[in-house]
């Protein structure tokens, strides 16, 4: 470190940044910054223009303690401002959070890490718990949301359909880490339909409810999944069973048919049934007739497939399979699901498999493995 070339070069640093129109305390403070971070840095690598570098180091570290001087003043100005002390207007600004968290312009990982943040209550290392990322990672993208949306007026935000859609999305996360983002969701769904009267608010709200009265019996004690017909039906929540029904019910008085009303409706007839043996197949199928109308959704179709397979036969299913894109998620799956139906047993192992090598889970690919395996094995006998 050349000290007496840091001493002979101060001066004229702090000459430039008065000229610039920096006053003198303030120069000279940056410029003693400066000097604090090329003793810091030069060792290292000493720059080719030393004077430059420090002019450019002391004028960013001025300009820093400009701005945080003007937002001291500002905040100060605030306090000047403040309205005095007395009642606080009871003014529920929730709903307004909600929509402006769900904004189209945020992606909907930010807008759901920003919704679980400001609305949730929830910190950025929970939810960085909860998503399986660094907190860092959350921080960032907390932070790029809120910048996003830092000149989206109040008044002005999103609308309901993205707000739902990112509450679907918080609750599809299920439970991983240390927050329970299923039931963060219906907390958070909750609020929003005691805030708004919406059906479909309410329609989201029954689905989540519904859903959320099976995961007891969704997987083994192994971690193992458990197939909807194997589930113990005599462990489902009827409590919540029950009062999903009766939003539901609701709901679907007001003769305004969404998706998550629909979703719901089926749901509800999976709930209803007292065994797998007695689901009524022939109105899910109707049901969803009414929500592919509804979204055009190949997965929708998809799920549809499998329920004309259970309410008109196997080949029935496949037939409408077939009018589907083998690209589709899980389509392997359910061909193969429709061809053990169906007593193609080779057929189905093979398909199995297939499916396991493409499951999006470890879960969901450890149950396929062992269906082929199941197959195989009875083939060989």
């Amino acid at each position: 470190m050349n000290e007496a070339l840091l001493r002979s070069l101060a001066p004229s640093v702090l000459g430039i940044l008065v000229r610039r129109g920096a006053d003198f305390a303030a120069a000279e403070d940056a410029v003693q910054d400066a000097l604090v971070e090329a003793v810091r840095v030069w060792p290292d690598e000493q720059p080719r223009d030393p004077k430059g570098w420090l002019v450019t180091v002391a004028w960013r570290r001025f300009l820093d303690a400009t701005r945080a001087e003007a937002a001291r003043r500002r905040r100060e100005d605030l306090v000047d401002e403040e309205p005095a002390p007395g009642p606080v207007p009871s003014v529920d600004d929730t709903l307004q959070l909600y929509f402006l968290c769900a904004h189209p312009s945020l992606t909907p990982s930010s807008a759901v890490a920003l919704t679980l943040r400001a609305v949730g209550g929830l910190t950025t290392r929970q939810i960085a718990r909860a998503y399986l990322v660094p907190e860092a990672t959350m921080a960032q993208r907390i932070s790029r949301a809120k910048r996003t949306v830092s000149g989206v007026p109040f008044d002005r935000p999103g609308d309901v359909a993205t707000v739902l859609r990112v509450l679907y999305l918080v609750f599809n996360e299920g439970y991983s880490g240390d927050v329970d983002l299923a039931a963060e969701a219906i907390r958070l769904t909750r609020q929003l339909a005691a805030a708004i009267d919406h059906p479909e608010v309410a329609g989201l709200l029954a689905l989540m409810l519904l859903h959320h009265a099976r995961r007891a019996t969704r997987t083994a004690p192994d971690g193992s999944l458990v197939p909807l017909a194997e589930q113990d039906r005599g462990r489902w929540d009827t409590v919540a069973v029950a009062e999903g029904v009766e939003i539901l019910q609701a709901a679907l008085a007001r003769d305004r048919l969404g998706e998550f009303q629909a979703q719901a409706a089926v749901a509800a007839l999976h709930a209803d049934a007292p065994t797998a043996g007695e689901t009524d197949w022939v109105q899910i199928v109707e049901w969803y007739d009414e929500l592919a109308g509804l979204t055009d959704s190949p997965v929708v179709r998809l799920n549809r497939a499998v329920a004309v397979g259970e309410a008109d036969g196997p080949r029935a299913g496949l037939a409408a399979l077939a009018e589907l894109s083998d690209t589709l998620p899980r389509h392997t799956a359910v061909a193969a699901y429709l061809h053990e139906r169906d007593g193609d047993l080779p057929t189905a192992a093979r398909l199995y498999a297939e499916a396991a090598h493409k499951a999006p889970t470890l879960a969901e690919r450890d149950h396929l493995t062992r269906q082929a395996a199941r197959l195989n094995a009875g083939l060989r006998r």
